[in-house]
């Protein structure tokens, strides 16, 4: 059994709850936009890191992960990238990696935008778990945490981080 915490969109921030989270996680998925060298080194420290790049991410960061990130998890194919779009509105080179590579598990970020949906057509299950950084246009900061065991996702919740441009009060 593997306990993910899912966060995209940092934009070069963290505080004390993701810190918190990334301590109950074995693995943390990055979708992109990381925004800082500093983000990955604090999150390794805790947990066992995937991440993709996304559009804000400098050479650096694009030098150490890739734009589409695919790996098995517990059973499962799973495929990370940043902007990839969602069922019925998936991103250009996205449908053709999913049939290919019978992904179950495609997560996406950019948007800033919480979605859990189901593609019924590929049969698979969507996350993009919204933004957690405190820039952008998202109203809300959110991430997912859930549990995978045996091909199973379970125990799925979304962390309310507040709301944006707020700095976390446990950081005051």
């Amino acid at each position: 059994m593997k306990k993910i915490l899912l966060i995209s969109d940092t934009h070069g921030y963290i505080d004390n709850v993701i810190i918190k989270y990334a301590k109950w996680a074995d693995e943390v998925w990055h979708a992109g936009d990381i925004g800082s060298i500093k983000i990955i080194d604090e999150l390794k420290k805790y947990s066992f890191l995937r991440a993709v790049y996304g559009n804000i991410d400098d050479n650096l960061i694009r030098s150490l992960y890739p734009k589409n990130n695919m790996f098995k998890c517990e059973g499962l194919n799973v495929l990370i990238t940043h902007i990839g779009g969602y069922p019925n509105n998936y991103a250009k080179d996205i449908p053709k990696l999913l049939i290919t590579n019978k992904i179950k598990i495609f997560i996406s970020g950019h948007s800033h935008i919480l979605k859990i949906v189901k593609d019924k057509k590929n049969k698979l299950i969507h996350f993009n778990p919204g933004a957690c950084g405190i820039n952008g246009f998202h109203k809300k900061r959110t991430m997912l945490k859930l549990e995978i065991d045996k091909d199973k996702i379970s125990n799925l919740h979304v962390i309310d981080l507040g709301e944006r441009g707020k700095i976390s009060e446990y950081d005051q």
